[in-house]
């Protein structure tokens, strides 16, 4: 069972995250803020991995704690699943269009944590949610995953359209990434041997 539930506590953040990498899609997301909820729930859907998850932070200052510290857990619960990560196919890549916005993702899940994001966007604002979290939750998740990962929106008009582009794309190489191939069930995929040194 590749699943795994991760709790972090702090003085600004209380959350808690549990992973099901060979899931249907199944989720349960309250973080407090609506946009990052409905980012998170594409993100559960496309990528079928099962996710809860439960955050309640300092809302009152701001969302910027909240939406790293869910970005910090998930992505630890997400490396904690992968386990040894013997038979994960590792790689993968895509174009993710969303309507008028096309975003390019392309993931290694390595061990090595690193990530290039260039994506821009016209408003400093969607609805209520500040448009530069985007990158915070993307840099959270993926020093905590331990993933390289590679974000660029190639163009785009709508914010809303730009983040569910970069959203749904990590869903979508998180899918094949992660997913075992029945050829090499029983190796690290790897010429060294191991992932994450």
């Amino acid at each position: 069972m590749r699943t795994a539930t991760v709790k972090r506590a702090t003085k600004e953040t209380d959350v808690e995250v549990s992973v099901d990498l060979d899931g249907t899609g199944k989720v349960s997301i309250d973080t407090g803020i609506g946009f990052l909820d409905h980012m998170l729930d594409l993100l559960a859907r496309h990528s079928r991995i099962d996710m809860a998850i439960k955050a309640k932070g300092d809302l009152h200052i701001d969302q910027h704690h909240t939406a790293e510290d869910v970005g910090i857990t998930l992505g630890q619960a997400v490396r904690q699943a992968l386990g040894d990560m013997k038979g994960i196919s590792r790689y993968a890549d895509m174009h993710m269009p969303m309507d008028e916005a096309l975003t390019r993702v392309a993931i290694d899940i390595s061990g090595r944590p690193v990530l290039v994001f260039r994506t821009t966007f016209r408003n400093g604002k969607i609805g209520n949610f500040d448009t530069e979290l985007v990158r915070e939750w993307f840099q959270a998740f993926a020093m905590n995953a331990g993933v390289t990962l590679h974000v660029e929106t190639l163009y785009g008009d709508n914010d809303h359209h730009i983040s569910e582009s970069c959203f749904k794309g990590l869903a979508r190489v998180l899918r094949t990434a992660v997913a075992i191939d029945p050829r090499t069930r029983d190796e690290v995929p790897s010429t060294k041997g191991s992932l994450g040194g």
